[in-house]
C-alpha cells in the first residue's frame, strides 16, 4: 500500500518493531504500537513523536487472543498492520523443551493470528477503496528450511510464511494485500544474545526501510539480505543427503 496513515505494529517496544515504528513516523501518521514493556514503548513513542506522528501505546502479549481482538476493535481505521512480535530460542546445550516449543509457537504463530484476524475483518468491511488495508507478517530465512538449531523457531516462522502466502490469494478479492518478510540477521537484542557468527548481519534501521519500500510495491514474499537468501534457497533445492550433515553442525542458539 502507498502511503499508510493508520499503522499498528506489534512487538514495537525494541529492535525491528521499533525501528519500523521510527521509519514509518511522520506528520499525519497515526501509529498503534504494542508490546509487553512500558517502559520501552514510551521510548519508541518519544522517537516517533519527534517525528510528528501520532503515537498511542497498548501494553499486550500478542498470546492474548482476547486482549487483542479489544485492542483493534477500539481503532477506528487501520491501512497497514505489521505483525512483528517474535521470540527466538535454540538448542544449545541439549534439545528443546517441550514448554519452551509451546511458548515459541504461541508467540510467533498464535500471536500473529491473534492480532492479524480481527485486522482483516476490519479491512474487509471497508467499501469502495483498494487497496482497503495491507497485513505484513513477519517471518524469517529460518523458516525456508527447519534448522536443527533452532526447530521451533523455524518451524513457526513456516507456518507464518506458508499461512501468508496461502493468505495473500485468499484475500485478494477483498482488496486486503498480504505480504511476508523473511530477513536473515538483524542486529536486535534478539539476536544480541548470540555467541555465533552470523553472516550478513543488517542493523534493524536498514531493514526497517528495505521493509517499508516493498511494502509500497506490494511484494508478496520480501527476503533479504540477497545473497543470504539465495543460499537458503539454494539449500532447499539440494538433497537432504547434502545438507543435513551441514545444517547439523550449525552452532545452536541459546534456550529460553
Amino acid at each position: 500500500m502507498q502511503n499508510p496513515k493508520n499503522i499498528l505494529i506489534t512487538g514495537a517496544g525494541s529492535g525491528i518493531g521499533r525501528a519500523l515504528a521510527i521509519t514509518y513516523s511522520g506528520v499525519g501518521i497515526n501509529l498503534f504500537l504494542c508490546g509487553r514493556n512500558l517502559e520501552k514503548l514510551q521510548e519508541t513513542k518519544s522517537f516517533c513523536e519527534a517525528r510528528g506522528a501520532k503515537v498511542f501505546v497498548e501494553i499486550l502479549d500478542v498470546t492474548d487472543e482476547q486482549g487483542a481482538k479489544n485492542w483493534i476493535e477500539k481503532i477506528d481505521v487501520l491501512d497497514l498492520v505489521i505483525a512483528n512480535a517474535g521470540i527466538s530460542a535454540g538448542t544449545a546445550g541439549g534439545s528443546e523443551s517441550f514448554a519452551q516449543i509451546k511458548k515459541i509457537f504461541s508467540t510467533n504463530l498464535d500471536g500473529v493470528l491473534n492480532v492479524t484476524h480481527p485486522a482483516i475483518e476490519k479491512m474487509k468491511l471497508v467499501k469502495n477503496k483498494f487497496p482497503s488495508g495491507q497485513i505484513a507478517l513477519i517471518s524469517s530465512l529460518a523458516g525456508m528450511r527447519g534448522l536443527p538449531s533452532s526447530p521451533a523457531y523455524s518451524g513457526s516462522k513456516a507456518a507464518v510464511r506458508v499461512y501468508g502466502e496461502g493468505l495473500r490469494g485468499n484475500l485478494a478479492s477483498f482488496g486486503v494485500e498480504v505480504n511476508v518478510v523473511c530477513p536473515g540477521y538483524i542486529k536486535t537484542p534478539m539476536t544480541d544474545v548470540n555467541d555465533f557468527p552470523m553472516p550478513f548481519l543488517m542493523n534493524a534501521e536498514k531493514c526497517a526501510e528495505i521493509i517499508k519500500r516493498d511494502l509500497a510495491k506490494n511484494k508478496s514474499r520480501i527476503s533479504f539480505p540477497f545473497l543470504l537468501y539465495f543460499v537458503v534457497w539454494l539449500a532447499t533445492l539440494l538433497s537432504t543427503k547434502i545438507t543435513d550433515p551441514i545444517f547439523a553442525k550449525l552452532p545452536g542458539k541459546k534456550s529460553l
